[in-house]
């Protein structure tokens, strides 16, 4: 570690992700994901992982292959998936051999609940009643309560160990600012995780950044690491 919350490499953000640990992986899309901090982690070899994310892996985004979801399942370090999308239909890969070979344990969370549990943990609060599982296998061994509004069903927050994000830009501070739909799931994230590790493009010092534009606000982030 360099100083503060700024750390040299992301072998060294992520070094102490510990066996048994649940990880938020923020992306929308194959999108502001932090393929750095993921590499890493495939390096440090953590086992016995709970993934939560919002969509497929996407192990090719753009010119070339990235480290992905499917990468650290492939290595063995993977035991849980929680997402709405674990897979690309059609196209699940080592996943979905995983998955059918009972080597890998796979949880669907529609992606509206997913996003609620997510922010009810991150605000600490005890959960949400959402009607979105009312007569679903959803709503299997859930507290359903009627409303003026109608039925609704308990959906009890999530919280993880670390979550890794990615960001435009943060300050030393950890105040950072996303670009584009990389803002859809790391903001809730970095909220619901006991330590947030972003992997930011640029990063400046305390007072560069406008704070009308500032959407995770340092508390909420732990450790920096540069993109590149």
């Amino acid at each position: 570690m360099l100083q503060g919350k700024l750390y040299g490499s992301p072998q060294a953000a992520v070094a102490d992700i510990q066996d048994g640990s649940t990880i938020l992986v923020a992306g929308f899309a194959g999108y502001g994901v932090a393929e750095r901090l993921l590499s890493a982690l495939l390096e440090v070899g953590s086992k016995d992982l709970t993934l939560i994310y919002r969509d497929g892996p996407y192990s090719e985004i753009g010119s070339g292959p990235l480290p992905s979801i499917e990468n650290l399942v492939s290595n063995g370090q993977v035991s849980k998936l929680i997402s709405p999308i674990p897979y690309s239909p059609g196209g699940g890969g080592t996943i979905e051999e995983c998955w059918q070979a009972g080597q890998l344990e796979i949880e669907i969370v529609p992606q509206g609940i997913l996003v609620e549990r997510l922010r009810a943990g991150g605000a600490g609060i005890g959960g949400v009643f959402l009607p979105t599982a009312v007569g679903t296998r959803f709503e299997s061994g859930r507290e359903r309560r009627t409303f003026p509004q109608g039925e609704a069903v308990l959906e009890l927050p999530l919280k993880a160990d670390y979550a890794l994000i990615k960001v435009a830009v943060a300050d030393t501070l950890g105040n950072s600012i996303y670009d584009g739909s990389s803002r859809n799931w790391a903001p809730v994230m970095a909220m619901a995780a006991r330590i947030t590790v972003a992997e930011a493009e640029r990063i400046v010092e305390p007072g560069e950044l406008d704070p009308e534009a500032i959407i995770s606000p340092g508390i909420f982030v732990n450790r920096i690491v540069a993109a590149a």
